[in-house]
This record gives structure tokens, sequence and C-alpha cells, in this order.
């Protein structure tokens, strides 16, 4: 099966273009999210990973 793929994917003409641009689509997403990761204020870090703690506490209280 893998070897028809192949050769049908090998007749068309351009086709050796949409790895690379999947690779650099995949790389840059990864370089964007480590980017931001280091630049994110630990203040905001600090709010996102205690909301759902809050949301727990909120259920507690109203049961």
């Amino acid at each position: 099966m893998l070897k028809f793929v192949k050769n049908h994917l090998e007749s068309i003409t351009g086709i050796e273009i949409y790895p690379i641009l999947s690779l650099l689509i995949f790389f840059g997403f990864f370089v964007i999210l480590f980017w931001w990761v280091l630049t994110a204020k630990k203040d905001y870090i600090t709010k996102v990973s205690n909301i759902p703690l809050e949301l727990d506490n909120q259920n507690d209280t109203e049961s």
C-alpha cells in the first residue's frame, strides 16, 4: 500500500514543497510557544495556574 501511495505522490509536480512547509510550520509554532513561555509574566502564570483551585473552592462552597 505504501508503495502505491509513494509512487503516486512522486508523480505530482511540486509536491516536494509540502513536507518542507509542514516542518517549518511545526518548528515555527514550537519556537513561538517556547518564546511565549520564557517571556510570560510570573503574575500571569500564577493567576492561570490557580484557576482550577479557585473553581474547586467555589464548587465546595456551593454544595
